[in-house]
């Protein structure tokens, strides 16, 4: 592996994107740490104070802009609408005649990626609103004293913050595009990668005698340790479906038709539906806020429920969430590649099994089938805080109050979800690096 990475630096075009995707993280949070005019910093701080009511809510809107919330910078937004957006017409697609239409046609998904961007801007002035709103009343006062009154100020902070926003995206993309890993992924990646060490020296000085210190340490290095072995495991599991490919006349021979399989992945769809579910949850929380609803009330409830990390509410429904977006994705994934017609226009077939439709459906159910396997383990992963913030209820850790934070929690220090982006982040990243060595004749670092 180190000589691979050697190999890659001596390479100029390898270690100018490695070095262009490092360049554009670090502008990244440069820009990260640059405040929205009128920001009240001491009242953002009550906001993230972990026995403050919806601190959960503020964490998640954290994660997915790369640590900028917690400055509350003009990348406040980070890419949360770029996701909502890119959910919203991913939901479409197969349901609108127009745009599966569209898609399937040469260019096709380009313009439904330009219609993402167009939709991002709204999504990103709504949120811009929203996420003022509820800071505001979870901090008791407005963390922008002006914010809604002042005219000029208002429009100032929303175009500022929604700039931001495009900002973001078009980060992603010249990393996507120029550097080395999907840029957006990338970009949570690195806000994830930047927070731990300040949360494991929050882990370490909030352990308050010697068992819960050595209790937090033992726990976080087997939480991180069989989780990175179960994802490695889950994300590179796959199910081979034979093919074979019938007879072929080649000038006056006749060549045997050869066998092949086809790698069905356990989890075809990465970490998407991860970041997807954790945008999702954090949306009902985000739009009640717009409404200000009164203390005490169904919606005010409702807006604690899907804001709070600290509810069996909040935790089983980012768990049905993770495993929907899983099957709906790989659903999604495997229709879009075609296979059935694939193998029937070169000649292929899967032993038992009639070309066309009999195949499309075959493929589907043992899709389906793996995936299961599959989304059941993302969604058991992306739990584990909750899981434990359950076991240090039943021993003798439990913080008043309930909250949990990583000075006694410490999946905290890096959380399932967490941890799935950062090694799923890793996984593809190498095996891109892998594909620019293999092409220019090197060993890569992938066994």
């Amino acid at each position: 592996m180190i000589q691979a990475l050697r190999n890659a630096f001596r390479l100029a075009e390898i270690r100018n994107k490695l070095l262009f995707t490092f360049f554009l993280l670090i502008v990244y949070q440069f820009a990260a740490h640059i405040p929205v005019i009128g920001i009240d910093r001491a009242a953002l701080a009550t906001i993230f104070d972990p026995n403050t009511p919806g601190s959960g809510f503020a964490n998640v809107l954290n994660l997915l802009s790369g640590g900028a919330v917690q400055n509350f910078s003009i990348l406040a937004n980070g890419v949360y609408p770029y996701i909502t957006a890119s959910i919203i017409f991913q939901l479409l697609v197969p349901i609108v005649p127009q745009l599966e239409a569209m898609q399937r046609e040469p260019g096709g998904q380009e313009k439904i990626q330009r219609y993402t961007y167009f939709a991002t801007i709204p999504m990103a002035i709504l949120q811009s609103i929203a996420q003022i709103t509820a800071f505001s009343g979870l901090a008791g006062g407005a963390i922008i004293v002006g914010f809604g009154t002042n005219i000029l100020l208002t429009a100032t902070v929303i175009a500022t913050m929604t700039a931001g926003t495009m900002f973001a995206v078009w980060i992603g993309e010249l990393i996507t595009e120029d550097g080395i890993g999907n840029g957006i992924s990338i970009i949570i990646f690195a806000g994830i990668v930047a927070q731990m060490p300040q949360n494991f020296v929050s882990m370490i000085a909030g352990s308050a005698d010697t068992p819960r210190l050595i209790y937090n340490l033992v726990m976080f290095v087997a939480i991180v340790l069989v989780s990175i072995v179960g994802i490695v495991y889950i994300q590179e599991g796959v199910r081979r479906i034979p093919v074979q490919y019938g007879k072929r006349v080649r000038g006056n021979k006749q060549v045997q038709g050869r066998g092949n399989f086809i790698p069905l992945r356990v989890n075809p769809v990465g970490m998407i539906p991860l970041i997807f579910a954790q945008a999702i949850i954090a949306f009902p929380a985000v739009l009640i806020s717009l409404f200000a609803p009164a203390p005490g009330s169904f919606w005010s409830g409702v807006q604690i429920n899907f804001g709070n990390q600290s509810g069996f509410f909040y935790w089983f429904t980012f768990f049905l969430m993770t495993v929907g977006f899983t099957f709906f994705y790989a659903d999604v994934m495997v229709g879009n590649y075609r296979l059935a017609e694939t193998l029937q226009r070169q000649g292929g077939f899967i032993p038992g099994i009639r070309p066309g439709r009999r195949t499309e459906d075959y493929i589907v159910k043992v899709t389906r089938r793996i995936t299961l396997v599959g989304a059941f383990f993302l969604g058991t992963i992306a739990i584990v805080p909750g899981l434990m913030q359950f076991l240090n209820s039943l021993l003798f850790f439990n913080e008043v109050g309930g909250g949990a934070t990583s000075a006694t929690n410490p999946a905290l220090v890096i959380t399932g979800s967490g941890l799935i982006i950062v090694v799923g982040v890793v996984i593809d990243t190498m095996r891109q690096l892998e594909a620019q060595l293999v092409m220019r004749n090197y060993e890569g670092f992938m066994r």
